[in-house]
């Protein structure tokens, strides 16, 4: 079994804001694969289901961001899991919008999610980076994370949340590079080779 843990924070007002990508990401793999309803438990909203034959849980933690540690603790001291099993999905400010990097424990570099979560499980679980972009400038980034993603956002963001709702049964399997691999695939997708062009006709005598 494998809990997949969205970070956000819940409301309508937070709902496209660039901090509740986590949010969006479970709720793509929600509904791309079918699993069961959306139910208010453990402090989050938690639904059910298999995916590739791997049974999962989903978690959107109730308690806003700076608390999610809480509700991932119950998820899995309930279901009985490691923090191995958990795979968190996050806005990542350091990699590039509409790029992932996946990983095993680490820091929390700042984020105020992982840090709640570091503090109550530690920080033995997997990341996936969601990369949002960077203000560049580090005074702007409460105001950018908190703000709603941009029109001009949309493409990039609907085509990763697409390839990472496609391609999680291989996260959920254990093939995390495979998982990666294959959405930085579907995302920049090789170019068509051009056509050869058609050998000369050969003169007649």
């Amino acid at each position: 079994m494998r809990l997949l843990v969205g970070l956000g924070n819940p409301g309508p007002e937070h709902e496209r804001q660039r901090h509740n990508i986590g949010f969006m990401a479970v709720e793509a793999i929600h509904r791309l694969h079918g699993l069961g309803p959306w139910r208010a438990r453990l402090d989050g909203w938690v639904a059910t289901g298999t995916i590739g034959g791997v049974q999962v849980v989903l978690l959107k933690p109730l308690t806003y961001m700076n608390d999610s540690g809480r509700a991932a603790q119950q998820a899995l001291r309930f279901y009985k899991l490691d923090a191995e099993a958990m795979i968190v999905f996050h806005d990542e400010l350091d990699v590039p919008a509409g790029r992932i990097r996946v990983k095993a424990g680490g820091g929390h570099g700042g984020h105020n999610g992982l840090r709640s979560i570091d503090q109550h499980v530690g920080p033995h679980y997997w990341r996936v980076r969601l990369g949002i972009g960077h203000p560049g400038d580090r005074d702007s980034v409460a105001g950018y994370v908190l703000h709603d993603f941009a029109r001009a956002d949309r493409d990039w963001l609907d085509r990763l949340l697409d390839a990472v709702a496609k391609e999680v049964p291989d996260l959920v399997a254990g093939n995390e590079a495979r998982f990666a691999s294959r959405v930085a695939l579907a995302l920049n997708p090789p170019r068509p080779r051009p056509p050869r062009p058609a050998p000369l006709a050969k003169e007649q005598d």
